[in-house]
């Protein structure tokens, strides 16, 4: 009997260290793939967070070199504005699908909206372009334009809006670098200038 009671505390204290043990890695790694992830800079507006996954780097390009850059960042488009609670939601939802396409490796060459993410940036665009929707100066030329307008997608007319017309991810237009476009520095490499540079010599 008392060797009974002596070995049940070793054992507990044998799990209790394991389990700590365990649920130090496990939080260790979250925070490791959070910081890895650049979790937090989901959080904000900067388009720049879309580029941690490299394979939007195209389509950061494309926008980067539209008239939309001047007016609209990526939540503005892809993230509904109907409340505060519905935006972070839905962002957190498309990024971890996202997120899981692209750890899996499984992108496809050319993308498409979701019809959960294209009814979004119908409403966005509505949103921002309500003037544009509602007149009607444009009825004598266009068939059924005052009733075609609110029934069908934008993109169906506007499709180079905002991000070109071709839509594959190794040739859209103005994918001249592989790292995101910085408006204020070159987007040609320093070995690249270089090399034009003794060309022209």
């Amino acid at each position: 009997m008392n060797l009974k009671r002596n070995i049940l505390p070793e054992k507990k204290s044998r799990w209790r260290t394991t389990a700590v043990f365990l649920i130090a890695v496990i939080t260790g790694l979250g925070f490791f793939m959070s910081k890895e992830a650049a979790l937090v800079s989901y959080m904000s507006d900067d388009p720049l967070a879309c580029v941690n996954c490299h394979v939007m780097t195209p389509v950061y390009n494309s926008w980067m070199h539209s008239s939309h850059r001047e007016w609209a960042s990526c939540n503005d488009c892809h993230v509904p504005h109907n409340n505060i609670f519905n935006q972070y939601y839905f962002k957190a939802k498309d990024g971890l699908f996202h997120a899981s396409v692209f750890t899996l490796r499984a992108e496809p060459e050319v993308m498409f909206m979701r019809e959960e993410s294209a009814e979004v940036v119908q409403n966005n665009c509505i949103r921002c372009h309500v003037q544009q929707v509602t007149q009607t100066k444009y009825d004598g030329f266009v068939d059924d334009h005052a009733k075609n307008r609110t029934e069908r997608q934008c993109w169906s007319c506007h499709q180079e809006v905002p991000h070109g017309t071709i839509h594959g991810i190794s040739t859209i237009k103005n994918n001249i670098a592989p790292i995101p476009t910085d408006p204020e520095k070159s987007v040609i490499p320093e070995w690249l200038e270089k090399e034009m540079e003794n060309k022209k010599k």
